[in-house]
């Protein structure tokens, strides 16, 4: 069973939403009803994933009444429960994941590290801080397993930290040996660089810079991305291809061959960048124009990184590097509320 008592469909994509679908998380002002961002009904994944494979970006949205949402949120989302999550990654053969704090909670991290603490060592985080946070909170959030710190640089995500506060914070997460995890509109890719270059801890880029796959390679955004690559304190999400070629038809479904483009980006980053590259589904998927399939975008894995060693590197062992899991899977039976 994947969530909340639904069955697994082999549908491509599932259709059911409530009054309000994912396309409605572009308004400017929250819905009345909770938008739902993630397919409950999720194909299979036809390829079998390595041993200790991690989905290294998601999210976790509520339950609001337990975990609220941020008044700044323009988004309000149906609950995206752990144990959804947890469920999701037992369907698709995940055993370890990074949660990624979204601006839905802002900067209450609880929700977070009440899913870590879930985890059995398995999950992991990154959250949402100010540039001025304490040093005691940086200490707090490392007890509770967040190994990074995300910064938006995204017109609708709200205003960005300044480039010499990123910089100056940097040497506070080198201490404490997190990462600075960017999430940037293509744009300001090469504006950005110099900063993320002179970081004093890895800097890890979100859904490949969120490039237009369309544009293809040569684009001036994605050469832009490669050239910051070629620092090796940086690192990529491969995550997003549905974000960065997410055209859809009249009837709201991604065109087929599903995200032809963002999975050629992806290939390419694999392969010339094969220990700077992670992975992650970004379940639950908001601010979106369609409900991705999270067994589609598992199964573009096949294609992403096509040899064995590519794929062990990219699910498991760089994974292992920058995150720094402790846990080791093992055989044990899953119980239905904690993760595979």
């Amino acid at each position: 069973m994947y969530s909340e008592g639904l069955g697994i469909s082999r549908r491509l994509f599932h259709n059911e939403t409530p009054p309000h679908s994912v396309a409605d998380s572009h308004k400017t002002m929250p819905s009345a009803a909770p938008v739902l961002t993630y397919a409950r009904q999720p194909t299979s994944a036809s390829m079998r994933l390595p041993a200790g494979a991690c989905d290294s970006h998601v999210h976790v949205f509520g339950p609001p009444e337990r975990f609220p949402y941020s008044p700044q949120s323009v988004l309000r989302p149906a609950t995206a429960s752990k144990e959804t999550l947890f469920a999701l990654h037992r369907h698709l053969g995940i055993e370890r994941c990074v949660i990624v704090q979204s601006m839905v909670h802002g900067m209450d991290n609880r929700v977070i590290e009440d899913a870590i603490a879930a985890g059995q060592g398995r999950y992991l985080g990154v959250a949402l801080v100010p540039s001025d946070v304490s040093d005691a909170a940086l200490d707090r959030l490392v007890a509770r397993g967040f190994k990074g710190v995300r910064f938006n640089f995204m017109p609708h995500l709200g205003p960005a930290i300044d480039r010499s506060d990123l910089r100056l914070l940097s040497h506070r997460l080198a201490d404490r040996d997190m990462h600075l995890q960017i999430h940037m509109a293509s744009a300001l890719i090469q504006e950005l660089s110099p900063w993320l270059q002179e970081a004093a801890t890895p800097v890890v880029v979100d859904h490949m810079g969120r490039v237009d796959a369309r544009q293809g390679l040569q684009s001036a955004e994605f050469q832009a991305l490669c050239r910051l690559l070629d620092h090796s304190g940086l690192h990529v999400k491969v995550s997003g291809i549905d974000r960065v070629d997410a055209g859809v038809d009249a009837s709201g479904h991604p065109h087929q061959p599903f995200y032809s483009a963002g999975i050629a980006l992806a290939h390419y980053l694999v392969k010339t960048f094969p220990e700077q590259c992670v992975w992650g589904t970004d379940w639950p998927h908001p601010h979106h124009t369609h409900v991705p399939d999270d067994g589609v975008l598992t199964d573009a894995l096949a294609q992403i990184a096509p040899s064995e060693q590519a794929l062990q590197a990219l699910l498991v062992d760089n994974p292992l590097r920058l995150y720094k899991f402790d846990h080791v899977p093992s055989s044990i039976e899953p119980t239905e509320d904690a993760p595979a």
